[in-house]
């Protein structure tokens, strides 16, 4: 033994005084924590650490990080994508003498200074997210001095290294190339909740932690939550399911999260459930980043009484006494179920984790499903691009190159960086020139993976055995046998009872038609290079003004009927008068925010519905007793839908002209606002297009309204 390095015995009453100082004097080291810690600072080695949330992950690596510093090394490195999220532990490690900083988008203007802190030894915990490893400044700068000072790295929420999980980060891979460059002998904690054996195989290739190798602790713990209470409830359509909701929320004295599967659900839910009377709160991703800190805080506080979320409430969300956790619609994967029900129950004697699956579950997984990595095609036309080109590429202005949405094209960016391919440098991406392989066949098996997942999760669904088995299998943890909790287990269905005031309020809520569209702002960048010359702001003169839909294609209401409506194989006909009959309530809702009452309608022509369109015109005109001007020509070819805002908007830019009789009849009514009809809006470009249009040829607004928005 190295005489600097204490004996065993000291270094535990060393590690539990650290706890007691983080946690409060009645805390006590488990003895798979003392484990993980032990292999950590008297070992000097790697180790992997599955178990589940609540356990203690930061303890250890903040107990082993004051051991390391005490013995002189240098200052560890957590790479976590919840450093919003990780307020508490950074405030008690301060309390237990541990300084953490911590370097994002938010404190760029510290980051001078804390780089100094860190050079001089005043900094023993340096907090990144994965994102900031491929900060060109940082990954040339700042990374080659943190890997050679480094005393221990921690890869927190590590199952984001894999492209099998449902949280995959391509930016975590960067990981891939910091290892080699770090001392020999710097220990290296990998820690996760939620891993099943693929994504533990994975990640431990990439972190270099040899599953089978005698210096590696590969630590996984029961994934058993003995406080939660697993249930399925089959109701039978979405009024029965808000009803449900708005009737049971009370059930529960404290307070718990209802997931669903989109924004638009999210929002419709938390809109019902305020008007029953409910304390609740939507929370997305599309909530401004202020809102969504309240909103936690407030659940936090119990100031409400459940947060309506989509996924992104995920990881690091760190209330121990949730009560309940609700999904109106099921996950794709058992993987992703388990993460979102473990955040409940952890201080708790009893959580229930109810799944009542929502009818449009598989339409939704079969949406995000084909975001998958992008074809071979459209990789080598990025590589290419980036090959001539003799300066930096943005990644505006590759979208205009290719044909990816900004996420997918980010994504695929990330990779193949990684990769080798390309190197992301000030002022955009850059071509390294190094050979590369699309790896189809690794691919192909995330895709079949995630197929794997899906079935998984009907299963579930459907199991007449124990559910909280179910999952731990699942996930691939050896002590999975039955909890004696669940619906299953005890033969205790989920109450469904629901009242039928409460069915009649929520249908009734369901039924209510009309969500707005929003004007586009902006003209995507580099148009110019598509042969396009617009840039900047749209003006006022040649914008149209914010507009009406009768549904969202991902909500309940309506949702499923305007999806059978619009949908590929859905012959073209003429509007029933259901649906006529929503859109004059639409429009009856709409009147009183509009600046002028429309003057004439007209409608967008369509190469796949031009029937159903055109006679929901004619039919809004009659009952408004307005002008028809008649239909918009389409003539452009039957393309599929653009996956990007500058692909689409040259597709769409000179597809359409208005005919000599729809000029001579909008020249009748020159100066009237036009009511513009579509059956569908998805990015907003066919709108901005004819608006402009039609305001060059004299209208002088333009109000779109379609059938239904997608998203």
């Amino acid at each position: 033994m190295d005489p600097a390095t204490p004996s065993l015995p000291d270094l535990r009453l060393a590690a539990e005084k650290v706890l007691a100082a983080l946690a409060g004097p009645s805390a006590k080291l488990r003895e798979d924590q003392w484990e993980a810690i032990r292999t950590l600072v008297h070992k000097h080695r790697r180790a992997l650490v599955v178990q589940r949330t609540g356990w203690g992950k930061s303890a250890v690596y903040f107990v082993a990080t004051a051991l390391l510093r005490g013995q002189g090394a240098g200052p560890s490195v957590i790479v976590s994508p919840l450093l919003a999220l990780m307020r508490n532990q950074i405030a008690a490690a301060e309390r237990a003498g541990i300084h953490a900083a911590t370097v994002n988008s938010s404190n760029t203007d510290e980051w001078g200074a804390i780089y100094a802190q860190v050079a001089s030894g005043h900094v023993d915990v340096l907090l990144l997210s994965p994102e900031r490893l491929n900060n060109p400044g940082f990954r040339d700068e700042v990374l080659p001095q943190l890997a050679e000072t480094c005393g221990l790295l921690v890869v927190d929420e590590a199952h984001c290294i894999s492209d099998w999980g449902h949280d995959f980060r391509p930016d975590y891979r960067r990981l891939r190339t910091l290892l080699p460059e770090l001392p020999a002998k710097t220990p290296v904690l990998a820690t996760t909740a939620t891993a099943n054996a693929r994504v533990v195989e994975d990640l431990a290739d990439v972190l270099g932690l040899g599953i089978d190798s005698p210096e590696v602790l590969i630590q996984r713990g029961s994934l058993d939550r003995d406080s939660l209470y697993l249930g399925v409830l089959d109701l039978p359509d979405p009024g029965h399911q808000l009803a449900w909701l708005a009737d049971h929320l009370d059930d529960w004295a404290g307070s718990g999260i209802v997931y669903t599967l989109t924004v638009a659900t999210a929002v419709e839910v938390a809109a019902h459930l305020s008007k029953a009377g409910h304390d609740v709160l939507a929370y997305s991703g599309q909530t401004d980043a202020d809102d969504r800190l309240e909103a936690e805080q407030a659940l936090i506080d119990n100031r409400v009484k459940a947060l309506v979320a989509t996924s992104a409430l995920g990881m690091g969300f760190d209330k121990p006494d949730l009560e309940f956790v609700i999904h109106l619609g099921a996950p794709p994967s058992p993987i992703a179920y388990y993460q979102q029900v473990g955040r409940a129950g952890r201080a708790t004697g009893r959580a229930d984790a109810i799944l009542v699956p929502a009818y449009d579950d598989e339409a939704i997984w079969r949406y995000f499903g084909s975001l998958a990595f992008p074809r071979e095609t459209e990789v080598r036309q990025v590589l290419r691009i980036l090959g001539d080109a003799e300066a930096p590429v943005s990644t505006a202005t590759l979208e205009t190159g290719v044909d990816l949405s900004r996420s997918r094209l980010e994504m695929m960016l990330k990779v193949i960086d990684v990769d080798g391919a390309v190197r992301r440098v000030k002022g955009g991406w850059v071509a390294t020139g190094a050979p590369w392989a699309y790896d189809t066949d690794r691919y192909q098996r995330v895709a079949e993976a995630k197929r794997q997942e899906q079935k998984a999760m009907r299963q579930y669904i459907r199991t007449a055995g124990c559910r909280m088995e179910f999952l731990r299998t699942e996930l691939d943890d050896p002590g999975a046998e039955p909890c004696g909790r669940c619906d299953n287990c005890t033969g205790t269905p989920v109450p469904g009872g629901t009242t039928e005031t409460s069915v009649a309020l929520a249908v009734s809520s369901l039924s209510t038609p009309g969500t707005v569209i929003e004007p586009r702002k902006m003209w995507p960048v580099s148009m110019p290079e598509l042969g396009i010359d617009v840039r900047g702001r749209i003006g006022e003169e040649e914008s149209a003004e914010p507009g009406r839909a009768i549904a969202n294609l991902s909500s309940m209401a309506y949702g499923s009927e305007f999806r059978e409506l619009l949908a590929e194989g859905t012959p073209d006909g003429e509007a029933d008068a259901a649906v006529v009959e929503a859109a004059v309530e639409v429009l009856a809702q709409w009147k009183d925010s509009w600046p002028e009452r429309p003057g004439a309608v007209a409608s967008i022509g369509s190469l796949r519905r031009p029937v159903l369109i055109g006679s929901i015109g004619a039919r809004l005109a009659e009952i408004g007793r307005l002008p028809y001007l008649g239909v918009l020509e389409h003539l452009g070819d039957r393309r599929g839908r653009e996956a990007n805002s500058a692909h689409r908007l040259r597709s769409v830019w000179e597809a359409y002209q208005a005919p000599p009789d729809f000029v001579r009849a909008l020249e009748q009514h020159r100066g009237a606002a036009v009511l513009l009809v579509d059956d569908f809006v998805d990015t907003g470009w066919t709108m901005t297009v004819v608006a402009r249009m039609l305001l060059n040829l004299g209208a002088r607004r333009v109000y779109p309204f379609a059938l239904a928005v997608v998203g």
